[in-house]
């Protein structure tokens, strides 16, 4: 099995009694990955409704996140994307068993590709592409659809579950060019310019890296300086790219648009609002699609109150 890490992991391992939950999880997963599409779906959002007696911590933290996003709306109406955000994040962990054991022929009839020509546009520029995306339910699917049509490479973020961490990189590794870690710069950037889209969303709260604030849904907001960075050293265009999961359960479309215009800059906080507003963008459109759980305001600029 792929190692995501330097870090040594023999196989005797794997079968250490504290991971026989996970094995039992992965089984479920690999179980689950036999039923047609449309059960998976109503499966999933069951799983969802279950988050609420689950995950009451996580719960809390969407609420002050849609009351900071939404002031404008009703607590009912805030309520109501709440609930399609959480059933939408039990179709998400359902649809790692597609993206797992699907095979491309089972995968392709589910998905339309709109954008592509951008793509097209930048290589034949002699540029390569950086797809911004944000953390929505989709991410993981809109993902593994995307390479049905192309090379893509992605980040990676170290799990903390060793063997799941094991399990989910090789998976990755086994239908992406390349999963890097988000440290790695110097392999993604290489990725970059050899013009294979790169798959980047920079819309979480890492503290470890250099952030300026910048408003999303008008909140100051801390935000990584690093998507100019590697915007600038790898000459590449960035392509806003959302997975859209249809409403009416028919499939996914993977929505490729127009390159940011003057990105990157010379300014760090106007190139931080344009990366914040292309995400909040597509988050208005789809707002129970969003991944609320993450405390994405918990960096406060100095001298204000904490959110959480």
């Amino acid at each position: 099995m792929a190692s995501s890490s330097d870090e040594k992991f023999v196989a005797s391992d794997y079968w250490h009694p504290r991971y026989w939950a996970t094995w039992v999880i992965i089984g479920l997963l690999r179980c689950i990955a036999l039923l047609p599409f449309q059960a998976q779906l109503q499966l999933g959002k069951l799983m969802g409704k279950s988050l609420p007696y689950t995950s009451k911590y996580r719960q809390r933290i969407v609420d002050i996140n849609l009351r900071r996003c939404f002031p404008e709306l009703s607590e009912s109406e805030r309520n109501a994307i709440k609930i399609r955000s959480n059933k939408n994040i039990g179709i998400s962990l359902l649809e790692m068993s597609m993206c797992w054991w699907w095979s491309e022929k089972r995968l392709k009839p589910l998905v339309e590709i709109r954008g592509k020509e951008h793509i097209d546009k930048a290589f034949e520029s002699g540029r390569g592409v950086i797809l911004l995306t944000g953390h929505f339910t989709s991410l993981e699917i809109g993902a593994r659809l995307l390479a049905l049509f192309m090379p893509v490479q992605v980040m990676y973020r170290k799990q903390k579950n060793p063997l799941f961490d094991h399990f989910l990189y090789s998976k990755r590794s086994s239908y992406f060019v390349d999963a890097i870690s988000r440290k790695n710069t110097r392999r993604l950037i290489k990725g970059i310019k050899n013009k294979i889209p790169t798959w980047y969303a920079p819309d979480q709260n890492f503290q470890d890296e250099k952030n300026v604030f910048a408003p999303f849904f008008g909140v100051e907001t801390a935000t990584i300086t690093g998507s100019s960075r590697l915007a600038q050293a790898s000459d590449a265009v960035m392509l806003p790219f959302y997975p859209e999961r249809k409403s009416d359960g028919s499939g996914y479309i993977l929505w490729i648009e127009p390159p940011l215009t003057d990105f990157p800059s010379d300014n760090d906080i106007a190139d931080a609002t344009k990366i914040n507003a292309s995400i909040e963008k597509f988050v208005r459109q789809h707002p129970g699609h969003y991944m609320w759980i993450h405390q994405r305001f918990k960096t406060r600029p100095a001298g204000e109150a904490g959110f959480y």
